[in-house]
């Protein structure tokens, strides 16, 4: 069956986004949390605004069920 990427409702800390592909793609939240808030000074904050797009677009984990 395929995964589906999806807004984790246990792993968050503000919309849950990094909690889903962390645990979609076994990734450290952590690092994906470190790496988001440091790429975003470098490309002017584009991608802080993805992720708030990806806030509002993805379905939540309860969701799929």
């Amino acid at each position: 069956m395929m995964k589906k990427l999806y807004r984790s409702t246990k792993n968050t800390q503000f919309a849950g986004v990094l909690g889903g592909i962390g645990e979609l793609y076994s990734i450290d939240v952590s690092l994906l949390r470190i790496l988001t808030v440091v790429s975003g000074f470098f490309t002017g904050g584009m991608v802080w605004l993805i992720y708030i797009i990806a806030a509002v677009v993805m379905p939540t984990d309860k969701e799929l069920e």
